[in-house]
């Protein structure tokens, strides 16, 4: 079985610098994980936030399974993320630096089927930034478009 992906965050790597990745597990209800197996995610305005000692990921909106009954889930509530204590600690020292931030780049199913979420601490992009790095995007689209054209 193969990493199924269920959302990415596009916007995530426009709007910020990665600099540094790490997988968590998340806390979910049944209805949750099926909701996620349709594909039904956003994690547009997702951010990660550490209270006494736990990870949280606060602005996931899962959207109610659709086969459930009129009980289903929350869309969007705060749900527990499952790390060690040492990534909980570093990424806790990182966040109190200022400018860093930690937001959520997709949802996915690993090999043995379960949830799991990949985070990254990032830096956010001045306008400029965005610019160059669309600018560097299209020279590059260009120059491979000109390899292909020679190749025919």
């Amino acid at each position: 079985m193969e990493q199924q992906i269920v959302v990415t965050n596009r916007k995530a790597f426009h709007e910020y610098h990665i600099l540094d990745k790490y997988e968590a597990g998340m806390e979910l209800l049944g209805s949750e994980v099926k909701s996620l197996r349709e594909g039904n995610a956003n994690l547009r305005e997702a951010y990660v936030i550490i209270r006494k000692g736990q990870a949280w990921i606060s602005g996931i909106h899962i959207k109610p399974y659709s086969h459930t009954g009129f009980d289903g889930h929350e869309p969007v509530r705060n749900r527990k993320l499952l790390l060690h204590n040492r990534e909980i600690n570093k990424i806790k020292a990182m966040l109190d630096q200022k400018g860093l931030t930690a937001i959520p780049l997709k949802i996915y199913f690993n090999n043995k089927g379960l949830a799991k979420l990949e985070l990254a601490l990032a830096k956010g992009k001045k306008i400029f930034d965005k610019k160059n790095a669309l600018k560097e995007r299209d020279i590059k689209r260009e120059s491979q478009r000109e390899l292909s054209d020679r190749q025919r």
